[in-house]
């Protein structure tokens, strides 16, 4: 396997993980602060801006390949 396919592999997966152990945090620090079920999708929200940016910049560095 080639440096730039295993660049690319381990920073998918390595972020991918970072992504559930972020989503993990906010469910535990929402539910320890009773944000209740409105604030708990306020933090998800944030959150996921985060995750659609990650996704998004793959998707656009595809196109631009093609």
């Amino acid at each position: 396997m080639e440096t730039e396919a295993f660049e690319e592999l381990m920073t998918t997966l390595l972020v991918g993980g970072l992504i559930l152990f972020m989503g993990f945090i906010v469910w535990d620090l929402a539910k320890k602060s009773k944000a209740g079920r409105y604030g708990t999708a306020v933090l998800f929200f944030a959150l996921g801006l985060g995750v659609f940016g990650f996704i998004a910049k793959t998707i656009i560095i595809a196109i631009k390949g093609l």
